[in-house]
């Protein structure tokens, strides 16, 4: 049934009782209605959203403010309930039109499909130079250390003008940052350190140019230092978090369902579409979007009113039975067309293209590679992102033989 006033809030979970499907309560929650009432740590009543059709509905409707001082987190915050985190100014992510608008504009000629597609041979090096230093490193091996991670970040640190061997000092604090259980010193001393490190990064951008994406905005537009300190940031932590825990978790799916890497290795051609699937099954962004009602909104038969928070489970959008027969299987011959894996509406991933061609290149490049690829513990061993914003896995050991 539809939630109505008189249901009972409930909080948001976190546990799992599989490593890629959403926690059980969420899951009943969702097979009772597309909307529901939500209790916030900080007190805030709002509402949490679970079907395809509801998430859509909310990101694209402008009455609803993804403005970071309007939101209320559906986990506990670092800084504290009364305690927004700084806002940069060039982050986009949490700013509406035209401000929004006004900032993606200028970096939307960077990630068009066709200029992605000229850095593929790129990132096909990267892939089997990742490939190469994990095979000397010898089996077992950390897939996240020696290939998820790394592709990512030295993808998007070359399109950005990162210096690589500076990865130290983004890895370390962008984890911080996404951890749940990091205090209030420990969140600030990393956002600290990552903005100084970038404010000193653009700085030498604009004493010497080069042809990157930073150079470019420091060249070709009226941003100020802070401005395009902030849209660094932003596409940084965007471009190489988000994708390592595909990369990572999606290898482990592949390798709990067997039958399917089998398809994909008969036929190279899924790829696309394996992409797609993973997405979809996977779901890594655990607790969704939050938007911000602006004035009173109907949805579903109710009233969600002016300030109160909608919480979008992507996990749960993307298992709706109404739009994916038997969703809580993973079948890379299936169409996934329509999964909100990157959001949806105006603030729809900026880098979608960009980490699906790095996803497609990876797990062809990596199964080619080695087709004997196994985990190298048994899977309770493995420690799952449940106490991250982002989900996956921290380590995943793989065994292999010399290719």
């Amino acid at each position: 049934m539809t939630a109505g006033p008189e249901t009972r809030p409930m909080q948001l979970p976190t546990a799992r009782e599989h490593p890629f499907d959403p926690p059980t309560p969420l899951r009943d929650l969702a097979a009772a209605g597309p909307l529901h009432p939500l209790a916030f740590p900080d007190g805030h009543i709002g509402w949490v959203a679970t079907s395809r059709d509801l998430a859509r509905v909310v990101l694209a409707d402008q009455r609803f403010s993804a403005r970071q001082d309007l939101r209320h987190l559906p986990f506990e915050n670092p800084l504290g309930e009364d305690t927004a985190a700084p806002m940069l100014p060039g982050m986009f992510l949490r700013l509406d039109p035209p401000d929004h608008t006004r900032y993606r504009r200028l970096l939307t000629a960077h990630f068009t499909v066709r200029r992605l597609d000229r850095l593929t041979p790129r990132i096909q090096q990267i892939a089997d130079e990742c490939l190469d230093a994990m095979e000397r490193a010898g089996s077992p091996a950390d897939l996240v250390q020696h290939f998820s991670l790394p592709i990512p970040s030295l993808v998007i640190c070359e399109l950005l003008g990162v210096p690589y061997a500076d990865r130290a000092e983004f890895q370390g604090a962008t984890a911080t940052m996404a951890s749940l259980g990091s205090s209030k010193e420990e969140f600030m001393a990393a956002m600290n350190r990552l903005y100084g490190y970038f404010r000193r990064l653009v700085a030498a951008k604009r004493a010497e140019p080069g042809e990157d994406l930073l150079s470019g905005l420091v060249a070709d537009s009226d941003l100020t230092d802070e401005e395009i300190t902030g849209i660094g940031l932003l596409l940084l932590i965007a471009g190489h978090e988000t994708t390592a825990n595909m990369l990572a978790l999606g290898t482990y799916a592949l390798l709990r369902h067997p039958e399917q890497l089998a398809a994909l290795r008969a036929d190279p051609a899924l790829i696309d579409g394996a992409v797609e699937e993973l997405l979809r099954y996977l779901s890594i962004i655990q607790f969704g979007a939050q938007r911000t009602a602006l004035e009173d909104v109907e949805l579903e038969g109710v009233t969600v009113t002016k300030g109160q928070t909608v919480v979008i489970s992507i996990p749960l959008a993307n298992r709706d039975p109404e739009q994916f027969h038997d969703p809580d299987t993973l079948d890379l011959t299936r169409s996934s067309a329509g999964h909100v894996g990157f959001g949806h509406g105006v603030h729809q991933c900026l880098g979608q293209q960009l980490a699906r061609i790095e996803m497609r290149v990876a797990y062809a490049a990596l199964f080619r590679r080695f087709p004997g690829l196994r985990l190298a513990v048994p899977e309770e061993e493995l420690a799952m992102k449940t106490d991250m914003a982002i989900y996956g896995v921290h380590r995943l050991p793989v065994a292999f033989d010399p290719a």
